[in-house]
C-alpha cells in the first residue's frame, strides 16, 4: 500500500478506496438499485458511516461509468424550502453541461425569470450558480431545477443528505411537491439519506407519506468486527506497526462497534507512534478524545432537565437498554414516573442523545455516554 496520508484512519472527508473498509454488499445494493433506475432511502445513525459510503459509491460510479454525473449535497443546515432550492441550484445547475457549451448563457437563458448569477469556486474554479427569486416563486422555480435536469438528458444521481430535514420546513407540502417533481425526471435518480431514523422511517414507509414506497430502503449496521480488525491491522502494518485481534475487540465493544468512534481512536492511536498498541494505549487515546469534548458535554448535560439526565445516566451506566420503563431499571436508577421517564426519553430522541439500536435504547453519542458513566 503506498503512503499516501500522514494518517491511514480517515475521520473526516473520503480519501480512496484504500482507506475505506468494507460495506461492499451496501455498496454493490446502491449502484444496483441506481443503474435499475430505482431511488435509494440511506437510513442510518449519524457517525456510522453513511455519507462516506455515499462517497465512496459515487467514487466507484465514476470509474466504472464516467459520464453519468454524481451530485452530492447536505441539507442538514437549511430551514426553509427557499434554503434548500438555493442549495440545489448551487449544486446543479451548470453541473449538467459539457465543457464545450457556454455554461452560463446556457443557464441564463433556461433560468431568466429567476436572474441566475456565477461565481467560481475560491479552491476548485468551479462554476457555482445562484438564483433571485421572490418568496412566492420558490416552488417554480424548484420546478424549473427539474426541468433543467430532464433537458440535459444527462444520466444522472443526486445524492440528499440528511434528507429528513424537509419535515421541519414551515412548507407544509414540501414531500408532495418534491415527490411530484422527481417522479417525471426520466434520467435522474436519487439517494435520500438521514440520520434521524423514526423521521425517515415515517417519510418513507409510511401510507399517507407522498415518498411511501418511493426508493429502495437500505439500512447500514455496525461493520463486522473481524473485517474491521483486518483492515485496521493492514493499515497498520503499512507504517511498520500492528494491532492484535484482541486489542482491536477491546477497542470495538467500548464504542459499540460505531465506525467513527472506531475511525477516530485509531487514528489518535496511529498519531502516537507506539511500538506496540496495547489495551492501555486504546484507553489512552479515548481518554484524550473525551477530554477534548469535556466543555461539549458539560453544556450539553447542564441543557437537560433534571429527568431527562437521570435517564440518560441510567441508559448510559447500563450501556444499553431495551426496557426503560421496566420496574427493575425504574428501581435500579431510582427514576421517576413512568408518564416522566416516557415525555424525558420522547425528548432525548428527538434531540438525538439517545436512539434506538437492535432493539436497546443507546446514548447517541458513544464518548458522552463513557463520559457519563465516569461521572456517575
Amino acid at each position: 500500500m503506498a503512503k499516501t496520508l500522514n494518517n491511514p484512519f480517515v475521520i473526516y472527508g473520503y480519501k480512496g478506496n484504500e482507506y475505506f473498509c468494507d460495506r461492499t454488499a451496501e455498496t454493490e445494493k446502491i449502484i444496483s438499485a441506481l443503474d435499475n433506475e430505482r431511488n435509494v432511502t440511506l437510513i442510518a445513525p449519524r457517525r456510522i458511516g453513511k455519507t462516506g459510503l455515499i462517497h465512496h459509491v459515487f467514487s466507484k460510479i465514476r470509474q466504472q461509468q464516467p459520464d453519468v454525473v454524481c451530485i452530492y449535497f447536505d441539507i442538514l443546515s437549511t430551514k426553509t424550502l427557499e434554503h434548500f432550492v438555493q442549495l440545489m441550484a448551487r449544486n446543479i445547475l451548470g453541473r449538467l453541461d459539457t465543457p464545450s457549451q457556454n455554461v452560463l448563457r446556457k443557464v441564463q437563458e433556461f433560468f431568466s425569470s429567476f436572474r441566475p448569477t456565477m461565481t467560481f469556486d475560491s479552491i476548485t474554479g468551479v462554476p457555482t450558480f445562484s438564483l433571485d427569486f421572490a418568496s412566492n416563486q420558490v416552488a417554480q422555480s424548484l420546478q424549473r431545477i427539474f426541468e433543467y435536469i430532464a433537458q440535459s438528458g444527462r444520466r444522472c444521481y443526486i445524492a440528499i443528505d440528511e434528507f429528513q430535514q424537509i419535515t421541519k420546513y414551515e412548507d407544509t407540502d414540501t414531500e408532495a411537491l418534491l415527490r411530484s417533481f422527481i417522479q417525471f425526471v426520466p434520467n435522474a435518480y436519487f439517494i435520500f439519506s438521514g440520520s434521524y431514523q423514526h423521521l425517515m422511517s415515517d417519510m418513507f414507509l409510511s401510507p399517507e407519506r407522498p415518498f411511501y414506497q418511493g426508493a429502495q430502503i437500505v439500512s447500514l449496521k455496525e461493520i463486522d468486527a473481524a473485517v474491521y480488525h483486518e483492515f485496521a491491522d493492514t493499515l497498520f502494518r503499512a507504517y511498520d506497526m500492528s494491532i492484535s485481534k484482541e486489542v482491536f475487540d477491546y477497542l470495538y465493544d467500548r464504542v459499540d462497534g460505531q465506525t467513527w468512534y472506531v475511525q477516530a481512536t485509531l487514528n489518535r492511536v496511529f498519531s502516537h507512534h507506539y511500538d506496540e498498541i496495547t489495551v492501555q494505549c486504546i484507553d489512552e487515546a479515548i481518554r484524550e478524545l473525551i477530554n477534548e469534548e469535556e466543555i461539549a458535554f458539560e453544556n450539553y448535560y447542564a441543557g437537560l432537565t433534571i429527568n431527562q439526565s437521570k435517564l440518560l445516566t441510567a441508559i448510559a451506566c447500563e450501556g444499553g437498554v431495551v426496557s426503560p420503563m421496566s420496574q427493575v431499571f425504574v428501581t435500579k436508577y431510582r427514576l421517576p414516573a413512568l408518564s416522566s421517564i416516557k415525555l424525558a426519553l420522547k425528548t432525548l430522541m428527538d434531540n438525538q442523545f439517545v436512539y434506538s439500536s437492535n432493539g436497546k435504547y443507546i446514548v447517541y453519542d458513544r464518548f458522552f455516554g463513557i463520559w457519563l458513566r465516569e461521572r456517575a
